[in-house]
């Protein structure tokens, strides 16, 4: 857009992105032509799934959390295992778990739960 003479305020309304950004992408094309805009990110790379890692992760899911929680969630399992939360999600996504999806009753750890299981209970039992 800018080689056919468009201004920055045009680009960022039509793009809906900001000055910084369109200087940097610019810049990118300036220093080193096309191959400059090629969207390879710098970053750290995903980690390499070993039989071992998914055996672990998958262990642990079985097993409730230590800390009074009903089920585990990526990133607090995670944390747990010392791994990254994608490396959690990736299994998981793998072997078609949902530990947040258990179609079964997990208790709660709220100390007023009976009351008010019982206040809505009772409105399902006798609407207003």
């Amino acid at each position: 857009m800018l080689a056919e003479g468009a201004s920055f305020r045009t680009i960022k309304q039509r793009l809906r992105t900001t000055a910084p950004t369109i200087s940097r992408w610019k810049q990118r094309f300036l220093s080193s032509g096309m191959d400059g805009l090629d969207t390879n990110h710098p970053g750290q790379s995903a980690s390499v799934l070993t039989p071992k890692l998914r055996a672990r992760i998958l262990s642990a899911t079985r097993k409730e959390p230590k800390d009074g929680s009903t089920h585990w969630s990526c990133r607090k399992l995670a944390a747990a295992l010392g791994v990254s939360k994608d490396a959690v999600h990736r299994v998981w996504k793998e072997a078609g778990l949902k530990p947040h999806r258990l179609e079964r009753y997990m208790a709660s750890d709220d100390p007023d739960f009976e009351a008010k299981a019982a206040d809505i209970i009772g409105l399902y039992l006798s609407p207003p």
